[in-house]
């Protein structure tokens, strides 16, 4: 029997793809073009000229120290996830205490309350600290606000390892923290890479926080830095540009490399 083919799905599904395009075109196509030639023929315009010179200026103008600590940031947030979700997921998943239920359904709470709200109160607490103006001072709050989501993430996905598995490795005498490193986190390898991409996602793509907490040059991360690009009166729309696609490119890649991992971690929380 022959399936006839789904054409409405097919129409939504190219113009979405049209929707999607279109800006990435602009954006490369402005990259490699020189202020002057942009501003004189507009961004719909056929490309008239190729030049790397927007590269080299955001290149040269501190750009990669900007890049640098947008990195360092993403690692130290990510390292602070892997350190602290995986133990407190499969403590809330294994504990029968209600106090651990309802724990975790405050710290749930944090899933409501946008980083717009507490802005004030992190900036006081973290200069009280003394780290005002340095990349700790940055990654602390946005390790933060990603472990209520991914614990639930995480979660979820070792719900999903069945009791007969912990009966067997108790059988064998092991231990919950054998358990743990032996078995949870083997099986929960998708549902951690899950949580690496997403945490990374929100570290590297912070802006609030290090645009209160980093205010210094040595300090300014990727995303802070692109203002550099507009002036009082006007945009340099290429060289804007070519510093977006920097940004892009190595978040691009961690997710080019953990999007198998990802994807089973997605569909592994849909059930056993």
């Amino acid at each position: 029997m022959k399936t006839r083919p789904n054409i409405i799905g097919g129409v939504v599904a190219g113009a979405w793809l049209l929707i999607i395009l279109i800006p990435i075109y602009l954006m490369v196509r402005a990259a490699f073009e020189s202020q002057e030639s942009y501003s004189q023929h507009g961004p719909l315009s056929l490309p008239r000229e190729f030049t790397l010179q927007n590269f080299v200026d955001a290149i040269e103008g501190g750009f990669l120290l900007n890049l640098l600590n947008s990195a360092i940031i993403t690692a130290g947030t990510v390292a602070i996830i892997l350190i602290v979700v995986p133990p407190l997921s499969f403590a809330i998943v294994r504990a029968r205490s209600r106090l651990v239920s309802n724990a975790f359904r405050l710290m749930l709470v944090g899933l409501a309350i946008p980083a717009q709200v507490v802005v004030v109160p992190v900036f006081y607490l973290i200069s009280q600290l003394g780290l005002n103006n340095s990349l700790i001072g940055v990654i602390l709050p946005t390790a933060a606000f990603a472990i209520p989501v991914c614990t639930l993430v995480l979660t979820g996905s070792m719900r999903n390892i069945g009791n007969e598995l912990y009966e067997a490795m108790s059988i064998d005498g092991a231990s919950p923290w054998g358990m743990f490193r032996r078995m949870v986190l083997p099986l929960s390898k998708g549902g951690i890479a899950t949580i690496v991409v997403f945490s990374a996602l929100q570290a590297w793509n912070g802006f609030l926080l290090p645009l209160v907490l980093a205010r210094t040059p040595e300090t300014t991360v990727a995303t802070v830095a692109l203002n550099q690009f507009r002036s009082q009166y006007a945009v340099n729309v290429p060289g804007l540009m070519a510093a977006v696609i920097l940004t892009i490119i190595p978040i691009l890649l961690v997710y080019l490399f953990a999007r198998k991992a990802l994807v089973a971690g997605v569909m592994g929380m849909g059930g056993k």
